[in-house]
């Protein structure tokens, strides 16, 4: 009787264990499961990259990648502001005298030995004075010419695109000079202003005249001449051009 007590007794027990085994091993850990949890789906979620993107508050963006212009770099040299000149290439615009758009995109090609020189004059400038070179005209093509041409057919203001300009042959640039803060010295007169004052010989203030003979010195000592007429045009006297009537690409 009392072995028959005890094997019933540990029986029980026996039963009563592997009850207990079996609910804890199928009862959830709460803690470890939502730790689990939380570090699948950290590691299972697409990953945040950070892009750089213009901001419109920046004074200085990083500047876009664009395609390169396809030109041959023997014949033409291409001026930009990596360079360290400012453009503003007014027949790109309706900001000239025209009040007309002439060319279908404002970029600034010259001939290899021109642009080089205009590049010491640059760095010339900024070093004695701080100064910068604005570009307002290089090379104009002749398809462009003939559009100047047909809106102001007058050879007193345009050149007749038969006989061609300095500018057709890239040899032409127009241009003025620019402080630090990138403000245009005070020439006397805008760009393409036609009336005395504009005159090489016209009698200005001092601020003026030595602006422009800081101009004038800098690019008839680096091979560009000037014309009487017009104080923002120069035109490279180190060698000789036909007129062209290659048209850059806009991109």
């Amino acid at each position: 009787m009392r072995l028959l007590n005890f094997t019933f007794s540990l029986l029980l027990v026996i039963l009563i264990f592997a009850s207990c085994k079996k609910d804890k091993l199928t009862m959830p850990d709460t803690k470890a499961d939502t730790l689990l949890k939380d570090t699948v789906e950290a590691f299972s979620a697409p990953l945040k990259m950070d892009t750089i993107t213009d901001d419109p508050s920046d004074p200085n963006p990083e500047p876009k990648k664009t395609e390169k212009l396809n030109y041959d770099a023997s014949v033409w040299s291409e001026l930009t502001k990596a360079d360290g000149f400012a453009l503003d290439i007014r027949y790109a615009t309706t900001n000239n005298f025209t009040k007309k758009r002439i060319y279908d995109c404002g970029k600034c090609f010259m001939r290899p030995e021109a642009a080089e020189k205009l590049k010491t004059i640059q760095a010339e400038l900024n070093e004695k004075f701080g100064y910068s070179i604005k570009i307002f005209d290089c090379y104009r093509p002749g398809p462009y010419q003939q559009r100047l041409w047909d809106i102001v057919p007058n050879p007193d203001y345009v050149t007749p695109p038969h006989k061609g300009s300095m500018h057709s042959k890239g040899l032409a640039i127009d241009l003025t000079i620019v402080d630090k803060d990138g403000n245009e010295l005070d020439m006397g007169t805008s760009f393409d202003f036609f009336g005395p004052e504009a005159h090489q010989g016209y009698n200005h203030s001092d601020a003026v005249k030595r602006h422009r003979w800081i101009l004038k010195s800098t690019m008839e000592k680096h091979g560009f001449g000037s014309i009487r007429t017009e104080w923002w045009h120069y035109s490279y006297k180190g060698k000789s051009y036909p007129l062209d009537k290659w048209v850059w690409d806009c991109k």
